[in-house]
């Protein structure tokens, strides 16, 4: 029975990447339109593709590096010999997420600025389409390695069931490792170039966003898509791949006493949500249409058409799921899904009213703009602080209510997995919800297009209003990862408990208590390290952009006719600049976040780490979503005086806003959304090295 359910997952892995592949084909019929867009798009498609050839000849030294030291602790004993192999297909297939659905992306822009001249409508079906192939490749790719795996290790090599689980999570790690060094560098990549485009075209020359005259505008673009669509698509594999497999390890424990089930069928089930939710996301996906008007909340309304229906079905078909393979005794698992489900979609909501400027918010954190830039950063500043309270009381809402309908004050096992099953209902929607996300950066390069070649103003209004619904619904996702993360690090911190037990035995003095002097220490390492993480990352981001600002100014000094429009600027140099930028300062951070816990752990001992693992999360949690939202308010701040509000485009207004939206943009696109991989990384890091924490460490 197991087996045919794990085959059904393999069934939708294959059902998702088949239709990936015809969302691909169909974007790739659309027209690109004039040869001058042509050009410019396959100046950013080579740009990306050079910086994702040279990233990865970094990469390969690190999982080569990492293989070895995981290969030299299976020789001890320490891990199973599958385990350093699981780590390399983990990050690959990560990797593999983001560079496909650049690809596309990189395709995409042109189309989308060809089809906005012939309407709204179609400019969207283009763009949301090539998002599309993004959110299905990563789903499709992440079933298609759980599966694998885990009829691999069934079928063939015959493992324990729980020999099986603690296999599988290892290739979380790779995952979360190569998402990282993905959101990271792409992260400072693209906000170096963002950043650097608008203080010196935007606020000292006077320019418009996207002006070809602009040196780093190229760089820009390529940056929406190494940060926005590789970086993104990396991210949110780690994540979905993440919340199954800590589901799998947890459900393996919670059924241990209980013969009524078999263990294995609480293993499943978060594969077959997983695959269910694919079916559902297709769907929703074909759901989404709009008219001409471009009103945000005409726009929003068609994208919820899509994410609304696919959450429905889910929450339907999960009904039978649960009650067919685990029995009628445990249908509350049912309601803890449902909780996961709905916090998903609450969170969206909330992320979508601290950003947008449909609401009140956004409209007047513009406002702020009336009396300067001082003014309009801390009035952002205290909007993304403000918007941390609604997640926390949603998310801890949906811990108790997953944990009390699972019978977890019965016993705390089944609790425990009733949360993981939470984060998973949470991702189920995966397929279009990445979608909605990572269209935004295809239409923010349609824009910048249309602006380089030159088209009609109906076409420029076109993409923006795209443009600024991208940057609403990047927002939401990046909520939506944020809120995932939380849950699945709760369900990893309890897998790693039970991991050290595990190693540990009958030897093992779990002291969890605060007063625990090496649990609290552990919480005061763990609470300081997204701040140090968030510090390392912005000051990346400022460095780089203080290079490409000396650039961009050089060029405009020194290259005559330029501002004239009568030469043409040096691109290639400015995108040199942010590829060996960004790459030469993406190590540091995530190297921090892989020793620090194995050093902890060396020192403080297995408490200790679970008093960092406790830190990490609890402030890794505010922080991204102040940071995520504090930018995406102030983004659209700009977006919405652009639109015409208090002055528009030129006025002081404006250049207030483009300040806070410079201020913001690490923020939201580099500090903020890598912060959720760092407290997921931290406990796979744990996990894989607990063995030997358990057997060396001081305290």
């Amino acid at each position: 029975m197991d087996n045919q359910l794990a085959l059904l997952t393999l069934f939708g892995s294959v059902i998702a990447l088949i239709f990936a592949a015809t969302r691909a084909k169909k974007v790739l019929r659309f027209p690109q339109g004039s040869d001058r867009m042509k050009k410019i798009s396959a100046s950013i498609h080579q740009g990306a593709m050079a910086y994702l050839r040279r990233q990865y000849k970094i990469l390969i030294a690190f999982f080569a590096g990492m293989f070895v030291i995981l290969f030299i602790m299976a020789a001890f004993g320490f891990l199973t010999w599958f385990v350093p192999f699981a780590f390399l297909t983990g990050g690959f297939f990560s990797g593999l997420s983001g560079f496909v659905g650049m690809q596309i992306a990189t395709r995409a822009n042109a189309r989308t600025a060809a089809a906005c001249q012939e309407g709204l409508n179609k400019g969207l079906n283009v763009a949301f389409s090539a998002g599309s192939v993004m959110g299905f490749t990563v789903v499709g790719l992440g079933l298609l390695d759980i599966s694998i795996w885990y009829l691999l290790l069934r079928l063939v090599f015959k493992l324990p069931i729980e020999d099986i689980t603690s296999t599988m999570l290892t290739f979380g790690m790779g995952a979360s490792s190569m998402a990282l060094f993905a959101r990271v560098g792409g992260g400072i990549y693209t906000k170096a170039a963002d950043v650097g485009a608008d203080l010196v075209g935007k606020v000292e020359v006077g320019i418009p966003e996207d002006d070809p005259r602009n040196p780093a505008v190229i760089a820009d673009n390529v940056g929406d898509n190494v940060g926005d669509v590789a970086g993104m698509g990396a991210d949110l594999y780690e994540s979905y791949v993440g919340s199954v497999l800590s589901a799998c390890a947890l459900g393996v424990i919670a059924f241990n006493r209980i013969e009524a089930v078999d263990r294995v069928n609480a293993v499943v089930i978060p594969m077959i949500l997983a695959a269910v939710g694919v079916l559902a996301s297709i769907i929703g996906s074909l759901l989404v249409k709009t008219g001409e008007s471009t009103e945000q909340s005409t726009l929003l309304k068609a994208l919820r058409r899509g994410t609304n229906t696919s959450a429905i079905l889910i929450a339907i078909v999960s009904f039978p799921v649960v009650w067919f393979v685990l029995g009628k005794d445990f249908i509350g698992f049912y309601f803890a899904i449902l909780a996961g489900l709905l916090a998903g979609v609450l969170i969206g909501f909330f992320t979508e009213y601290f950003t947008s400027d449909t609401y009140k918010p956004t409209q007047n954190l513009a406002g702020q703009s009336e009396t300067g830039s001082a003014t309009i950063i801390i009035g952002g500043l205290s909007l993304g602080m403000l918007s941390t309270a609604v997640p926390i009381i949603i998310i801890a809402v949906c811990v108790m209510a997953a944990y009390a309908f699972s019978g977890g004050f019965i016993d705390s096992t089944r609790g425990l997995y009733g949360i993981a099953l939470a984060a998973v209902g949470m991702l189920s929607t995966l397929g279009i919800t990445l979608a909605t996300d990572a269209y935004g950066p295809i239409a923010d390069n349609a824009g910048g297009i249309a602006e380089m070649a030159g088209l009609d103003a109906d076409v420029r209004r076109r993409t923006d209003a795209l443009d600024s619904l991208g940057n609403t619904t990047a927002a939401t996702g990046k909520g939506f990862a944020i809120g995932s993360a939380a849950l699945t690090a709760l369900a990893l911190i309890a897998s790693y408990v039970e991991k050290v037990q595990e190693v540990g035995g009958a030897d093992i003095a779990l002291d969890m208590s605060g007063m625990n002097p090496t649990v609290l220490v552990g919480i005061f390492i763990g609470a300081c390290l997204p701040f140090v993480f968030a510090a390392l990352t912005m000051q990346s981001v400022g460095r780089a952009a203080q290079s490409i600002v000396v650039e961009v100014r050089r060029q405009f000094r020194e290259i005559t006719g330029l501002m004239e429009g009568k030469a043409e600027a040096d691109y290639t140099k400015c995108v040199d600049i942010c590829t060996k930028a960004s790459l030469r300062e993406m190590i540091a951070p995530t190297l921090l976040a892989i020793i620090t816990p194995v050093v902890t752990g060396l020192i403080l001992g297995y408490n200790g780490v679970i008093g960092l693992l406790t830190g990490a999360t609890a402030t890794g949690f505010l922080m991204a979503v102040f940071m995520a939202n504090a930018g995406g308010a102030w983004d659209n701040a700009k977006k919405y005086i652009e639109g015409g509000a208090h002055g528009g485009k030129g006025s002081d207004c404006h250049k207030a806003a483009v300040v806070g939206d410079t201020v913001g943009d690490p923020f939201k696109d580099t500090s903020g959304p890598s912060i959720n991989i760092l407290i997921k990384l931290l406990s796979m890091v744990s996990i894989v090295f607990a063995a030997l924490v358990v057997n060396y460490h001081i305290f």
